[in-house]
């Protein structure tokens, strides 16, 4: 997850959930609850829930309650209680886009001329302000500043012109740019839809005879929910009480997956596109130890998303895996400390190497990414303060060179240490013996087994979408 201690992280991008009614006797708010603590490590500062309820006169509007903070801070079994419906759609948020308060906290809830929908978002538009300029000069007032309330505001239009909710999802999907994974839900139906080039997953499923919308195949497992497929990448999915119906319009287009889905956001125990994500980060791990082998007594691995590469490395080169560090579950989400030394010392309470696995030994350490270089030079810092006689740094990733305009929040070159320094000076840097990342060819056959192709303009600066030219700095 995004390490805010050492802000040397990538960001994640949000994780969405919905379910559409069909067993009345379901708590769809509880229910939403635990698929959101399954998607808790795609965004930590806020989140949310919606849900339809039916009122004494059969009346059907939306209830919902969301705050900053993570999934057990916001919610209790009072707030629970009173989120009572049929269906639910809800939201784990950091923010790619706008400010982290409370305003940009989803689901966003709209009302407008024909009603009112709840719209939650994964990713990010890059034509936002194009578009969010157009709108007001025609009039609209935007209460938020993220990307998600420009899409709901061209839902609301192309809803009142084309008289369905679907053939509206469809026309907005015409107009926008960028990563979108989206489940709307309004009083009476649930709408499903992603982006033609599938940057953001979004799975289907099915639970007592409800259909199921989740960011992650893990979330579907939180709650017992069978895996259906995944919703293809272009498609929009309405669900009523009539069952699914799919437009498939938008679909056909060149996909382009975010493969850092694989390599860092995605849960390990998720499966992607037909692929085990646990099963690609071991690929990235042998490939490391193919391409960048180094005589050494044990390979650890940095929580959470180095261990399965450190797995795959030691498997590969026969050298023993090793628990390197222990990692402090309870430390929340802001604990960031102003200075330097307090934030070493915040590092120290966070993660902690174990000496007894360390002391007197050459030691390879697995991690997934280098970004501004800060947290690596503290965790080497780290494994030699426990006895450490070598320390050989491998990434599972190829250094990360490119902005990102598609949900990580890596906007411009000046924050990637890789486009200032060689290999061999980030090495110094970070006060390693050894540094190496996997190559580009080998990124690309880490996820053997997906069924789509992927975005690695991160790595490689091929955008597969055009990415106005003011903002590709």
């Amino acid at each position: 997850m995004y390490d805010k201690i050492g802000m040397d992280k990538l960001h994640e991008e949000c994780g969405v959930f919905g379910i559409y009614g069909g067993n009345r006797n379901l708590d769809v708010a509880r229910t939403t609850y635990y698929a959101l603590y399954a998607l808790q490590h795609r965004g930590q500062e806020s989140c949310g829930i919606a849900v339809n309820n039916i009122d004494e006169n059969g009346n059907i509007k939306i209830l919902q309650y969301k705050d900053l903070g993570l999934v057990q801070e916001v919610f209790n079994n009072l707030i629970l209680n009173e989120l009572k419906g049929c269906s639910a759609v809800g939201h784990v948020r950091y923010s790619t886009t706008g400010a982290s308060n409370r305003e940009n906290s989803q689901p966003l809830v709209s009302r407008y001329q024909k009603g009112t929908f709840a719209l939650a978002h994964n990713g990010n538009l890059v034509n936002t302000n194009d578009i969010r300029a157009e709108l007001e000069a025609s009039g609209a007032i935007f209460q938020s500043t993220n990307d998600s309330e420009v899409i709901a505001q061209l839902l609301a239009k192309n809803r009142i012109i084309t008289g369905s909710t679907g053939a509206a999802m469809v026309e907005v999907m015409k107009k926008i740019s960028g990563a979108y994974s989206l489940i709307i839900m309004t009083p009476k139906r649930m709408i499903a839809a992603r982006d033609p080039q599938g940057f953001r997953p979004l799975s289907l499923g099915k639970l007592k005879g409800c259909y199921v919308f989740a960011s992650e195949t893990c979330a579907l497992d939180a709650i017992g929910a069978e895996f259906v497929r995944d919703v293809e990448p272009g498609e929009v999915i309405i669900v009523d009480d009539d069952g699914l119906h799919s437009n498939r319009e938008m679909c056909g287009q060149k996909s382009s997956m975010c493969v850092f889905e694989y390599i860092y956001f995605a849960r390990p125990d998720s499966s992607i596109a037909g692929m085990s994500v646990h099963r690609a980060r071991l690929n990235a791990g042998k490939f490391l130890a193919q391409e960048s082998p180094v005589e050494a007594d044990a390979v650890v691995g940095v929580p959470d998303s180095g261990l399965e590469a450190a797995l795959g490395y030691s498997r590969e080169s026969g050298i023993p895996y090793s628990t390197g560090f222990i990692k402090n579950r309870y430390i929340g989400r802001t604990f960031i400390q102003p200075t330097q030394e307090e934030r070493e010392n915040a590092l120290r309470i966070k993660l902690n190497a174990m000496r007894c696995e360390i002391e007197g030994k050459r030691i390879i350490m697995i991690d997934d990414s280098i970004v501004r270089g800060t947290t690596s030079r503290r965790i080497v810092k780290l494994l030699r303060e426990a006895g450490a006689t070598e320390v050989h740094v491998r990434i599972s990733s190829p250094p990360f060179k490119n902005p990102c305009y598609f949900g990580i929040d890596i906007d411009s070159r000046e924050n990637l240490i890789a486009c200032k320094m060689s290999i061999d000076e980030i090495c110094e840097l970070i006060g390693a013996d050894s540094l190496a990342f996997l190559s580009i060819p080998a990124m690309k056959k880490v996820a053997e087994d997906a069924n789509i192709e992927f975005c690695d303009a991160c790595f490689t600066g091929d955008y597969p979408i055009y990415v106005p030219v003011e903002d590709n700095k």
